[in-house]
This record gives structure tokens, C-alpha cells and sequence, in this order.
């Protein structure tokens, strides 16, 4: 059978998974999805790499829950993140999958965030924890959450969490899961250290890649903006105002640069806010839950708060520094053009290294960045590439 003739029925889901899947209106799985759930529900080892924006989390999530058994109080699902803000955006997902359960509860445990409130969320006995490894541990020392009756253990992000440093703290956590029938690895690159953890701690894996060339690579317009270093900051406002785009998401390389776009933004009377590490956990959950609300129209982070940000309809995302990273920039573009709609992402270069920069992230990422000019009154023309001239004769 073909992925795309596939439905979450043929998967063999239950009446109230399939009622949650149907509320939310999806229809067929994506490939993640048609080849992940099967292999999780017979609880093989699943080591998965595919882009960002292909509906991962559904594909370890909905066999997750399928096989937790609410009648006991015991941890039974255990997903690691890398960030706070993916480890918030799985436990949304999972809460949206368990509409119609009874019984089951999910507590999201991750750093930056009183400790107090987590501990009463475990006293509520949830069946899975979504956790980052540092505050996994931080609970796991005051005795305040227990291991040892785990199936399932998740990894996501798995390649940017062991970048992180997190690989010992990864790998106490899988070990002291004493009774893990299955662990999955979900990854947009299968780095070295994913490549350890799957040698030490993987049995008969199977593997499923899913490459970004396949129907489920986001359906993104991405064009670049040529203008001096200062003319950026008017060139975003511009670009936003003449285009009417109603949720956009810009991304700067700093905190600092985040910081002072966002001020200046307001200043010119955009209804703004940003997210970066030196913003505290309790504002930045607020300005998230604004932004998928819909009551926030822009969105300024940087890479860090980049992952674990879904949101389904974001018009646009802007560069507004050309990331450092080939893979920040598949990340960051990955925010627009999902659940099957079209998307649009703009790069403001400002200087010869991040036009450098951009050329070579188009050539690694298989990608057309189409170049094109803003004129003041915000009309939009394309770059007319002149053919070289012919060499002229010299004549002695």
C-alpha cells in the first residue's frame, strides 16, 4: 500500500484516538507517521530521521499513548527534548491526542521554571513525562519521579540534544529505565553521538528515513532582499506592511539583535514581542501561547527558542540575520509552510559574508533562494541577472 492511500484507521488506532485525529482534522498520516506508528505499536527500536515539520511528534505520540495503561499510576512513556519549548509544544500535542482517553495524564518537566509546581504535577501520577535531561535528573535525585516502570523511551531532536552536552545525562536516564521495551530516536540529522546512542542502546532497529525531497517537504517561496546594514531594519518593516502579512516570525542571530528589532519594532508601531534565553520562562510561555492564539502578529526569536515553535499558519518567516547554521536555516523556514499550506521565507543580507553564507546554504539544502528588490513604495520586482559581457579584443 502507498503512504499517501494510507488512513490512521488502517494503522489499527483506537475509537478515541481516531475521534481525537478526526477532531483535529487530520485525515491520512504523513510518511513519518504510515512507517513509525506499525513499528512502535510492536514495540521495535525506531531510529527515524526526517526534516523538521513532518509530524513527528504524532508518530511517537499516538503509539505512545495507545499502549499506556490507565488503570496504573506508574510512568509508562518517558520523551526526551532538548529545549523548554519543545517539551512544552509535545505535551500540548499529546493533550490534544488524549481528548477522548480517560485516566491518562501527561506532566511536562523542564529547567527555567520553579521546581514546585512540576513536583505537584508528578504527585498527579502521570502515565507519560515529557522532560528535558537536566530537570529529568533534578527529579529523579529528590526521588520525586521514578523509572523503573518506563516501556517506551523517546528521544527528539535527538541530534541537537547530544550537541547540547546532554549526552551523559541522556545516557543515565536510558540506563536506569531498567524495564525500556523500546526506544525511539527521532532526528533531522544522524549525527555521531546519535549513532553511539543507537549502537549502545538500540536492538534490531529499524530504521526509517524520510527525505525532504518526498511530498512532505514544506511547500516554501523563498526569495532574498540585498540591502546596506542599515537599511535592514526598514526593509523588514516595509516588507511586512506592503505584503499584509498577519503572523509572521523573524529570527536574529543574538539575543542582543532580538532584543533592540523588538523595541524598535514597537517604536514604529508594530505589535511585537521576542523570545530569547534572557527572557524569563513564565514571559516567554506568555508570548508563545499569544502567537498561537493569534493575538500576537510578530514573533522575534533566536535559534534556540526556533525548535519546538508550531504553529500551523505563520505567513512568513524573515531572516533577519542569515543564520550561522545550514541547519538553522531548514529549521527556521520549517516554521512556515506546514500542515499542507504554502509558505513564504525572506533573507535580509546586509553584507558580502551573509550573502556568502546564503549561497552556500541554497547549494547544501537542494534550495532556490530567488533574489528581489523592495522599492520604497513597497512594490516587489525580481533581480534581473545581465548576462556577462563578452570579453572585449585588445589590439596591440
Amino acid at each position: 500500500m502507498e503512504t499517501g492511500t494510507i488512513t490512521f484507521q488502517d494503522l489499527g488506532l483506537s475509537d478515541a484516538m481516531l475521534k481525537a485525529l478526526e477532531k483535529k482534522g487530520y485525515g491520512y498520516p504523513t510518511t513519518i507517521q504510515a512507517e513509525a506508528i506499525p513499528h512502535f505499536m510492536q514495540w521495535k527500536d525506531v531510529i527515524a530521521k526526517a526534516p523538521t515539520g513532518t509530524g513527528k511528534t504524532f508518530a511517537f505520540g499516538i503509539p505512545m499513548i495507545e499502549h499506556i495503561d490507565a488503570a496504573s499510576d506508574a510512568v509508562q512513556g518517558l520523551i526526551l527534548a532538548p529545549t523548554r519549548e519543545l517539551a512544552i509544544q509535545i505535551g500540548d500535542e499529546l493533550r490534544g491526542l488524549l481528548t477522548y482517553y480517560e485516566g491518562i495524564r501527561v506532566a511536562v518537566l523542564y529547567g527555567g521554571a520553579g521546581i514546585g509546581a512540576q513536583i505537584k504535577q508528578l504527585e498527579r501520577k502521570p502515565q507519560i513525562v515529557v522532560a528535558t535531561p537536566g530537570r529529568l535528573m533534578d527529579h529523579y535525585n529528590r526521588k520525586t519521579v521514578r523509572l523503573d516502570k518506563i516501556q517506551t523511551v523517546v528521544l527528539d531532536e535527538a541530534d541537537r540534544m547530544l550537541d547540547m552536552g546532554f549526552f551523559k545525562d541522556v545516557t543515565r536516564i536510558i540506563e536506569k529505565v531498567k524495564n525500556r521495551r523500546n526506544l525511539g530516536l527521532f532526528s533531522a540529522t544522524i549525527s555521531q553521538e546519535v549513532m553511539t546512542v543507537s549502537w549502545m542502546y538500540q536492538r534490531d532497529e529499524v530504521e526509517i528515513t524520510v527525505e525532504p525531497k518526498q511530498e512532505d517537504r514544506p511547500d516554501i517561496d523563498q526569495f532574498s532582499l540585498t540591502v546596506s546594514p542599515l537599511e535592514k531594519e526598514e526593509t523588514a518593516l516595509r516588507l511586512i506592511r506592503s505584503q499584509g502579512y498577519e503572523r509572521v516570525m523573524i529570527f536574529c542571530n543574538t539575543k542582543h539583535m532580538c532584543q533592540r528589532l523588538s523595541d524598535d519594532f514597537r517604536r514604529a508601531g508594530m505589535d511585537c514581542d521576542c523570545i530569547h534565553g534572557d527572557v524569563r520562562q513564565n514571559q516567554r510561555e506568555k508570548t508563545m501561547q499569544r502567537y498561537r492564539d493569534g493575538k500576537l502578529p510578530i514573533l522575534i526569536a533566536t535559534d534556540v527558542a526556533s525548535r519546538g515553535i508550531d504553529v500551523d499558519n505563520v505567513d512568513c518567516v524573515i531572516n533577519y540575520d542569515v543564520p550561522e547554521e545550514n541547519e538553522y536555516y531548514v529549521h527556521r523556514i520549517g516554521r512556515t509552510g506546514r500542515a499542507k499550506r504554502r509558505g513564504v521565507a525572506w533573507s535580509i543580507i546586509g553584507n558580502f559574508p551573509e550573502k556568502a553564507k546564503l549561497d552556500e546554504i541554497a547549494k547544501y539544502s537542494n534550495y532556490q533562494i530567488k533574489p528581489m528588490v523592495l522599492d520604497a513604495d513597497g512594490v516587489l520586482s525580481e533581480v534581473v541577472v545581465k548576462a556577462p559581457m563578452p570579453p572585449k579584443r585588445r589590439f596591440r
